[in-house]
């Protein structure tokens, strides 16, 4: 029974944490497209002296779509193997997580003049990346509650499959059979061939002439 429950917790992780891999993906291939909007840009000339480090809003979506793909990778692998270790560390960098965007989305919130706490983007791509949610805020906000929510889930199911342990059931009925195979040759209470003990017999000359002859 808990081998089978082990194995419907590792699905259902593994599912839940592909999400995170998906988000992921999309941020990826959205600051792949915005860099390549840049590029073009770059072709004109009023972008001949460009600073580069003035791409920072566009490396960092991409630093954070690639983060979240190897935390995909480094849940799907905890899974898997329900290593203590690596599902401890999973779960610290979720909640590590968890707790960024929190902070993040009440400064957004609770502070109106938000966008001067950063640098100054002369691609325009933070403007554009504002308007684009703005123009969306009801599909992004529940996009932002299934994320939060899949967080804390994927949380709750590695510390379920922490408590459970790995899987060593095929270990130990290999060894019970290793074991009942043996028991044979060690078990002192096997029952001894029965020997009937009488009186020895021992052959005389004159039998032993009788046979020659």
């Amino acid at each position: 029974m808990a081998r089978v429950a082990r194995t419907c917790l590792r699905s259902i992780l593994k599912i839940v944490n592909s999400t995170l891999g998906l988000v992921g993906i999309a941020m990826i291939l959205y600051g792949l497209w915005m860099l390549r909007v840049w590029k073009r840009d770059m072709e004109t000339p009023s972008f001949d002296d460009f600073d580069y480090t003035a791409l920072w809003f566009i490396y960092t979506f991409l630093s954070i779509g690639a983060t979240l793909c190897l935390i995909t990778c480094l849940g799907h692998i905890s899974a898997d193997s329900s290593n203590g270790f690596g599902l401890s560390c999973y779960m610290v960098i979720i909640f590590l997580l968890l707790l960024l965007e929190t902070l993040v989305a009440a400064d957004i919130l609770l502070n109106s003049d938000w966008e001067k706490d950063l640098p100054e983007d002369p691609t325009g791509r933070l403007h554009d990346f504002r308007e684009f949610v703005e123009s969306n805020f009801d599909f992004f906000k529940w996009i932002a509650m299934l994320i939060i929510l899949v967080q804390g889930f994927s949380i709750l199911l590695a510390m379920i499959l922490r408590a459970l342990g790995p899987n060593n059931g095929s270990k130990h009925d290999i060894d019970e059979e290793y074991t009942s195979a043996r028991l044979p040759l060690i078990n002192p209470h096997l029952q001894t061939p029965q020997y009937v003990v009488g009186e020895p017999r021992f052959t005389t000359k004159n039998d032993a002439w009788n046979i020659n002859k």
